[in-house]
C-alpha cells in the first residue's frame, strides 16, 4: 500500500513538473514583443540615415549602416532564442501548414542554440567594436582596450564552446538523426 501511495505522489510530482515547462512561454512571448521595440529602433535609425543622406560624411553613413546591421542581428538572434528555446524547452510547434517554414526551425539542439547564440553575440560584438574604430577619435585608448578584451573574449568563448561540444560528440549542433538513418 505505502509503495502505491509513494508510485503516485511521484507521478503527480512528475506531472506537476512537467507542466511547469509552460512557465517558459510567457518569457518568449515578451521576446517576441521585444522584436517590435526593435523594429522601432530599426524604423527611426533608418529614417535618421535616410533624412541626412546628402548632408552626412561617409563615415555617419558608414556608423548608420553598421547600426542597422547590428539591430537586424540582435532581431535575428532573437528569433534564434524564441524558437528553439520554445521547441527545446516548452513544446514543438506544428509547421506542417507553413510553406515557408525555415529548415532550421525544429533542429537546433540545446547545443546549436549555444553556439548559434555565442556566433550571433561574436558578430554584435565586432559590429560594435567597427563602429568604435569609425569614430576612433572619439574614444579613449582605454575604452578600445576593453572593447577589444570583450570581443576577444567573446571569440575565444565561442571557440572553446565549439571545441567542448566537438569533443563530447555535440558537433553537428542539430538534433540527432532519426533511428536507423545515417548523419551523412
Amino acid at each position: 500500500m505505502w509503495d502505491t501511495v509513494t508510485s503516485k505522489i511521484e507521478k503527480a510530482l512528475e506531472v506537476l513538473i512537467f507542466a511547469s515547462r509552460w512557465i517558459l512561454a510567457p518569457f518568449y512571448l515578451g521576446l517576441a514583443i521585444s522584436l517590435l521595440v526593435l523594429l522601432v529602433k530599426f524604423t527611426g535609425e533608418l529614417f535618421h540615415i535616410a533624412l541626412h543622406a546628402f548632408t552626412a560624411t561617409e563615415s555617419e553613413v558608414i556608423l548608420g549602416v553598421l547600426a542597422l546591421v547590428d539591430l537586424t542581428l540582435t532581431a535575428s538572434l532573437l528569433i534564434i532564442v524564441i524558437f528553439s528555446g520554445y521547441e527545446n524547452f516548452v513544446s514543438k510547434i506544428d509547421h506542417s501548414g507553413h510553406r515557408d517554414w525555415p529548415e532550421w526551425m525544429g533542429t537546433i539542439d540545446f547545443s546549436g542554440l549555444k553556439l548559434k547564440l555565442l556566433s550571433s553575440i561574436v558578430a554584435i560584438s565586432a559590429i560594435q567594436l567597427l563602429k568604435q574604430f569609425m569614430s576612433i577619435q572619439n574614444i579613449s585608448e582605454r575604452e578600445i582596450f576593453w572593447l577589444v578584451v570583450i570581443h576577444v573574449v567573446f571569440v575565444v568563448s565561442s571557440v572553446l564552446l565549439a571545441l567542448s561540444d566537438r569533443i563530447s560528440g555535440h558537433g553537428g549542433g542539430h538534433a540527432a538523426p532519426a533511428p536507423g538513418k545515417s548523419e551523412h
